[in-house]
């Protein structure tokens, strides 16, 4: 699974299981916190977004890939949903800034192997694991290359 998480997860990953698994819910808390505002262009367009039906929470995202196929992923998640939102920051500040290729490459259990599987119910877990099938979903259909094959 390592060789193909690109840096920037690997790095959120390993800062989660450096933690003891009783300190790892705080650092998704503090995730919570740091969710990347969206841009001007995407504030009060809902319709643009795509909603995680995976998640309780109204989480949606949307994707963008440049012309040098770099990926920007952003999220909204209401604040009163923390975990769901933690989870958002993480692939939006993991994911943006890497190459369509990169994101089409993410290992489809990353979710479960930041260590929160003990501390947070399967069904957000399966909330973010949504998210990400749902991102790398839309940078296959944005790219601006030929369709990737799979």
């Amino acid at each position: 699974m390592t060789d193909a998480l690109p840096e920037s997860l690997a790095e959120i990953r390993d800062e989660f299981l450096e933690l003891p698994e009783s300190d790892r819910l705080q650092l998704l808390l503090e995730f919570s916190q740091e969710l990347p505002p969206v841009p001007p262009e995407y504030e009060n367009h809902p319709e643009l977004y795509e909603r995680v039906a995976e998640c309780q929470s109204p989480v949606f995202i949307v994707i963008d890939v440049d012309d040098h196929e770099l990926v920007s992923m952003h999220a909204t998640a209401p604040a009163e949903a923390p975990t769901t939102r933690g989870f958002a920051s993480i692939l939006a500040q993991g994911i943006t800034g890497l190459s369509a290729d990169e994101v089409l490459a993410i290992p489809a259990d990353f979710p479960q192997s930041i260590g929160l599987t003990r501390v947070v119910s399967p069904l957000r877990i399966s909330g973010m694991t949504g998210m990400l099938m749902r991102a790398k979903r839309q940078v296959a259909a944005k790219r601006p290359g030929p369709p990737a094959t799979a």
